[in-house]
């Protein structure tokens, strides 16, 4: 459909980004700029990496994924792609769970983004904010943050993780930190 995706990072198997093994894609560019992010390093809008959402997804099918997450930067401030995205996974069979610092409400006041939720599974929504640190093992930054389930696929039993943190070490050595620290850090 010629849409790129700029894009950050890519996890390619992880299990504290939401329920069983899934792919994390984080976008680059958000302009919500919360206090205490702990990725500052997608909030510029600087071009990363341009994929096609069918090459980014062709990719990792094979890997035992059992769904996608997206995270950012700020996954809606790329809208055409991050449906594209959507439709391809779910069309695959994947699940779908997406972090936004915009709310629902938010989400629903804008066409293009709002069509998106025809294909997620699970939206986490809201800023982020330190101050309400998530102390649970549930996969959310910040206990403000509310969780919709728009299918029944998971419920909030699913999105209790194994862990709060993970370390990746990947086949070049580089290792990388990802989930929610209950630290702040």
């Amino acid at each position: 459909m010629g849409v790129d995706l700029n894009i950050h990072a890519v996890l390619p198997r992880s299990r504290v980004n939401g329920p069983g093994t899934r792919l994390v894609i984080f976008f680059q560019g958000c302009a919500r700029h919360c206090e205490g992010c702990f990725n500052l390093d997608t909030h510029s809008f600087e071009e990363k990496e341009f994929v096609t959402p069918e090459a980014l997804l062709g990719k990792h099918l094979s890997t035992g994924i059992e769904g996608i997450t997206i995270s950012g930067g700020e996954p809606f401030m790329q809208p055409r792609g991050l449906f594209r995205l959507l439709v391809l996974a779910a069309a695959s069979g994947l699940s779908t769970l997406v972090y936004t610092g915009f709310t629902l409400d938010e989400v629903l006041d804008d066409q293009a983004k709002a069509r998106c939720l025809e294909y997620i599974d699970v939206l986490v929504d809201g800023l982020f904010d330190r101050k309400s640190l998530e102390p649970s093992l549930l996969a959310r930054g910040s206990s403000n943050q509310k969780i919709h389930f728009f299918t029944s696929r998971y419920s909030l039993e699913d999105l209790y993780m194994p862990g709060k943190v993970e370390v990746i070490i990947g086949p070049d050595g580089d290792i990388r930190k990802t989930g929610f620290s209950s630290l702040g850090v």
